[in-house]
């Protein structure tokens, strides 16, 4: 069993926010696979379903952000699971618009939500981290996140990027990080931009 949490700010406010690209994982995740309606559990809303035939737990904590770890954390607590087997989606600013990575362990580059977890239960979960680019300025990196994606921005690259994700994570939940990018890769292509992107 797989414990997988998307990361976001509650409330309909923040729902189109860049930040909140773990929660429309998520979202596209249980869409995908039937899962029934999400209930409120360890601070968070959750659902349980079954992903490639195996029993699987979907979390968005309520808390936001910067207190994420405190619903993982209890959730994890619930179910006695150790954190590599927990799988947490979230906006990665060094990353450009669309594009994905996956890692086990690591820093938190100054996200609060992973700040929080790393706080709770330390480093040694999955990170799936989708780019949402960069503002360029430090000090607008605050407004940027918690702005809507544009109504083209969700139509060229975040609904197709998190169906796609959605469809290929399987592969990650069964152990096989470098088959769900690969995966990924050939169903999704993040759309063409000026920007850099740090490696």
């Amino acid at each position: 069993m797989r414990l997988v949490v998307g990361l976001g700010n509650p409330g309909s406010r923040h729902a189109k926010n860049r930040h909140n690209i773990g929660f429309m994982a998520g979202a596209a995740i249980a869409r995908r696979y039937g899962f029934p309606a999400f209930r409120s559990r360890f601070k968070g809303e959750l659902s349980e379903g079954v992903i490639g035939g195996q029993r699987r737990l979907l979390l968005c904590p309520q808390t936001f952000m910067n207190l994420s770890g405190e619903s993982v954390l209890a959730a994890m607590s619930f179910y006695k699971l150790l954190p590599e087997e927990i799988v947490v989606i979230h906006d990665e600013l060094d990353l450009r618009p669309g594009k994905v990575r996956v890692k086990r362990g690591g820093g938190n580059a100054g996200h609060n939500g992973l700040r929080s977890i790393d706080a709770m239960i330390g480093p040694d979960y999955w990170r799936v981290r989708i780019g949402i680019g960069h503002p360029g300025i430090r000090e607008l990196v605050h407004p940027y996140v918690l702005m809507n994606f544009t109504a083209e921005e969700i139509r060229l690259w975040v609904e197709p990027l998190v169906d796609a994700l959605a469809e290929t994570f399987p592969l990650l939940l069964d152990g096989a990080p470098a088959a769900f990018m690969s995966e990924l890769a050939r169903r999704f292509t993040p759309p063409e931009t000026d920007e850099d992107e740090e490696p």
